[in-house]
């Protein structure tokens, strides 16, 4: 039999950490106005930290024989949380922005804690997913500078694989480390023709290289040379017996000084006679279709131990609270134990697919439902609930007095907006050209829209606060915006509403029973 008494023992190392009493460490953190400094203990930082081992090594000791380590690139607020970490084993994110435990993530890999780091990586993925998007490129810099994060890489980079243009048509793009860049392009899966990725790692040299003449015409045999050099490790993941022959005559031919004479030769000679062998490396052609996904739900219950991930990256609890209140009309709101809803993931855009198409394929059927929105560039989440069911074999206006459009409290926004439907023959509107048009409340009073196929690309999703559909405007601008993520949710009354109680009476043959339409 073996007695452990783990909680005892990360208390009393806990309060271990306050006692100022047998410190011999004083870690200096930050600088300048920020700067604080910290006791520890060397015994406890030698055997929680390989890092913090070799810097007390190297450490210089005063007169009594007490060490200094200075820290100048972390927070006080991150390190007193590591801190605790390394005494008592415990770290409390519960009410920190996900900002700051980003960077703890980072500064805890830094200081080679390695349980805390990959514990705050999986932390991120599945509690922060919506936060890891709309900070795309400055998380992607970060965690390509090192040898680890291969969770959060592969992440991000299945995403890159789903949709490519936010990745390559990025302002930021150029600005890419190398290793960030081959991660990619050594994708299988990457659906990007094969002409257009060699026009990105062609964009993408010429970046690393501003002094390059800015007409090609201009360029001499040792400006070639220097891009050759920049794209060394780029240039092989090209599958470039995958372009067809107009391609490489109009654009690879361009560049063709920074090829190798053998694969040019082989390029052409592939296409002149198709059945004969060629002596370069023939790598298999990208997989870019793009099947048609079926329809799927995705319960609350079944989440926590079948995907591992929220029912929303969106909304919370308390906007829960705030939408069951106003399906059912309540004058007072729910309170968080008395919810009579449970609501189910139907389609998470950054799950499943951005494309119109996506939406009216897996959400046909449901009725009773809710689509939520993430505005690009914003902290608004507007959306609509529809009580009928989406049709994709319908079109034209849907007639309701139960639905409403809304904008939820977040972030700056200090105030919900309920806005119900007045004009009850028009609240939605259900169109036939399902590449362009995603759901549409009242006339365009909340519509998804896109021209490529794809709500993150374009901004042609709209609020229009002219028309009469609804009873206000839900966002103070009319400009047409994008989205960074929307989801699907059906609401499912639950705690068994609306139930029958049926019995028999013994020694009878009476049969009595009431109906309760309450929860």
């Amino acid at each position: 039999m073996i007695f452990k008494f783990f909680d005892k023992l990360s208390q009393d190392f806990s309060e271990l950490l306050n006692d100022k009493k047998e410190y011999n460490v004083i870690i200096e953190i930050d600088k300048e106005e920020n700067k604080k400094s910290f006791t520890a203990h060397s015994v406890v930082l030698r055997y929680r930290s390989s890092h913090f081992d070799k810097e007390l090594e190297i450490a210089t000791t005063n007169e009594n024989n007490i060490k200094t380590i200075i820290k100048p690139n972390i927070s006080a607020q991150i390190f007193e949380i590591i801190l605790k970490f390394i005494y008592g084993g415990i770290v409390d994110i519960e009410n920190t922005d996900t900002k700051t435990i980003y960077e703890l993530m980072i500064n805890s890999n830094e200081l080679e804690l390695e349980e805390l780091s990959a514990k705050l990586e999986s932390y991120l993925i599945e509690s922060k997913a919506s936060w890891l998007r709309t900070h795309f490129f400055f998380v992607y810099h970060s965690i390509f500078d090192s040898n680890v994060f291969t969770n959060l890489k592969k992440f991000y980079n299945d995403i890159i694989v789903k949709h490519p243009n936010l990745f390559f048509e990025s302002e930021n793009f150029t600005s890419l480390q190398e290793t960030a860049l081959i991660s990619i392009l050594q994708r299988d899966d990457l659906k990007v023709e094969e002409i257009k990725i060699w026009d990105y790692v062609i964009k993408w040299g010429i970046a690393q290289n501003p002094t390059l003449p800015t007409n090609l015409e201009e360029w001499s045999n040792e400006n070639f040379k220097v891009l050759k050099i920049t794209l060394q490790q780029c240039l092989p993941l090209i599958r470039y017996f995958h372009i067809s022959i107009e391609d490489i005559w109009e654009k690879v031919k361009l560049y063709e000084k920074i090829l190798e004479k053998q694969l040019w030769d082989d390029m052409i000679q592939r296409h002149m006679f198709p059945n004969k062998s060629v002596k370069s490396l023939v790598l298999p052609a990208r997989i870019i279709s793009n099947p048609e996904l079926p329809p799927r739900t995705i319960s609350t219950s079944e989440l926590p131990s079948k995907v591992n991930e929220p029912f929303s990256t969106i909304i919370n609890k308390e906007h829960v609270v705030e939408l069951s209140s106003w399906i059912d009309r309540k004058s007072t709101t729910y309170s968080l134990e008395n919810i009579p809803y449970e609501f189910e993931l139907i389609l998470r855009g950054s799950r499943d697919d951005f494309n119109p198409k996506t939406f009216w394929n897996m959400c046909h059927g449901h009725s009773g439902t809710i689509v939520v929105a993430k505005v690009a560039g914003t902290d608004e989440i507007i959306g609509g609930y529809n009580p009928l069911a989406w049709d994709n074999l319908t079109s034209g206006f849907m007639e309701t007095n139960d639905s409403f459009i809304f904008s939820l409290k977040n972030g700056d926004m200090r105030n919900s907006i309920l806005s119900r439907v007045i004009n009850s023959k028009e609240a939605l509107l259900y169109l036939s050209d399902h590449d362009i048009y995603g759901p549409d409340f009242g006339n365009c009073e909340f519509m998804m829209k896109s021209s490529v196929s794809d709500f993150t690309q374009d901004k042609l999703c709209w609020c229009d606060p002219s028309d009469a559909c609804y009873e206000k405007p839900i966002r103070t601008t009319n400009k047409y915006f994008s989205i960074v993520d929307y989801e699907h949710l059906r609401n499912m009354r639950h705690r068994h509403a609306g139930t029958i109680i049926v019995i028999k009476v013994a020694g009878t043959e009476e049969i009595a029973g009431d109906y309760n339409p309450l929860a």
